[in-house]
């Protein structure tokens, strides 16, 4: 039988554990429980956090304070989160066939997206804590020559060190064309793992060409933002487009142009898509071109807030406005100050609408939640003298699916409303 050191968590520290939730940070531990080697003779010793002698990468068994065993993780001491869940087996039964335990997690995560997604369709294979693979991301992107490109992030220790056993296990899933791998997120680092990005295998173009919902969208897997294209509201974009026939369109915070391409796809009367990033223009106007846009869509360089307030000075009007932001707060102590920033954006938005306009907005930070979120937009109608009406609240695609007890996991709001 192999040997796991056995963590005890601090008194009550387990039942977010129960709820789902997939770590255990470092101030969560009472002791450790580990065995001490003398010559022929072993112990076992009780020994604090700080005092175990544990090499990062270390599979280990988590206990309550009592005794009651809670599931089997993979120990980090260089990382606040020290302890990624893996499974809530014991050790012996995960890894008495590694390979088979990681290609079955690959395969689940695989299979249940068949239901939705066709082969030529392009999607997130596998979203972290969410698919039961801690720290991992997969993007599975089909070019519109229908080759099959992987872009994957190993972004903790619990996911780096079964780096063979998972790539071996999408190898097999999707028969790949190319894999490019995108771990340069900061995040490494507080791991104590060094950055690293390429491909992994035969070097293929970076830049590809994707259909979603009819349009063409360059993706540069090497150089756009994370994993190449924000996948987490295709589904969106299709359904703010079927408001669009007919209507002017304010599409902001535009990154790739995609909502705005959407919306010509639906036959828009105009698009102004907007974003601050003179490299995310000159995508939006590559990607105006790759569909004859250019006499419906217009591609604006300007800051968002700065915009608002000029349209509303010269009291421009629009049926339509999108409000997709990057997210306005990475930690709970910024809530309150994105709160601002999230409600000023929304109220401008409401004022240059015109009656029975719909305005589509999101908030993809997890810290700033669901019931703050609609609070803001309640807030922003009552100082806009808007009355407004949410004919939808949507969040991201099935390829995001949650876990319960994870609140990360459901990070993406988005609402379809109706301002008079």
């Amino acid at each position: 039988m192999t040997f796991f050191p056995r963590v005890f968590l601090n008194s009550k520290e387990e039942k977010e554990i129960n709820q789902g939730f997939p770590w255990v940070f470092d101030n969560e531990i009472s002791h450790i429980k580990t065995k001490k080697v003398s010559g022929q003779n072993e112990q076992w010793i009780n020994v604090s956090l700080k005092e175990a002698d544990i090499a990062p990468g270390t599979p280990v068994e988590i206990f309550t304070k009592a005794g009651g065993f809670l599931g089997t993780g993979i120990l980090n001491k260089n990382s606040k989160i020290t302890i990624r869940i893996i499974s809530n087996e014991h050790g012996d039964e995960v890894y008495k066939d590694i390979e088979s335990f990681w290609s079955k997690r690959v395969s689940d995560a695989y299979n249940i997206r068949q239901i939705h997604y066709k082969n030529q369709d392009s999607y997130r294979l596998i979203f972290a804590e969410a698919d039961l693979i801690p720290g991992f991301i997969c993007e599975r992107y089909c070019d519109e020559n229908e080759n099959v490109y992987l872009v994957v992030q190993f972004l903790s220790m619990s996911c780096e060190i079964f780096r063979k056993e998972i790539l071996d296990a999408l190898e097999k899933c999707c028969r790949p064309y190319g894999i490019f791998e995108r771990s340069d997120a900061d995040v490494r680092t507080k791991e104590g793992l060094e950055l690293k990005a390429g491909w992994i295998g035969a070097k293929r173009e970076e830049e590809i060409v994707i259909i979603e919902n009819g349009i063409r969208i360059k993706v540069d897997l090497a150089n756009g933002q994370k994993t190449g294209y924000f996948l987490d509201q295709k589904d969106n974009r299709a359904v703010a487009a079927q408001f669009c026939h007919g209507k002017s369109v304010l599409d902001t915070f535009t990154h790739t142009g995609a909502f705005g391409l959407n919306a010509f796809k639906a036959g828009a009367k105009s698009v102004i898509s907007v974003d601050i990033s003179e490299e995310a223009v000159e995508t939006v106007n590559k990607n105006i071109q790759l569909n004859n846009a250019s006499k419906v869509m217009t591609a604006v360089c300007a800051d968002v807030f700065d915009l608002l307030k000029q349209y509303e000075a010269e009291e421009r009007k629009f049926d339509v406005i999108i409000l997709d932001p990057p997210a306005f707060t990475k930690s709970a102590k910024m809530v309150q100050k994105a709160y601002g920033g999230y409600k000023e954006i929304n109220l401008r938005a409401m004022r240059l609408l015109n009656k029975g306009g719909i305005l589509v907005t999101c908030s993809c930070s997890h810290f700033f939640d669901s019931n703050t979120f609609y609070d803001m937009l309640m807030h922003a109608a009552m100082d806009s003298h808007r009355v407004v009406q949410i004919l939808e609240k949507r969040g991201a695609g099935p390829d995001h699916p949650v876990l319960l007890g994870y609140p990360k996991s459901e990070y993406l709001k988005c609402a379809i409303t109706r301002v008079f």
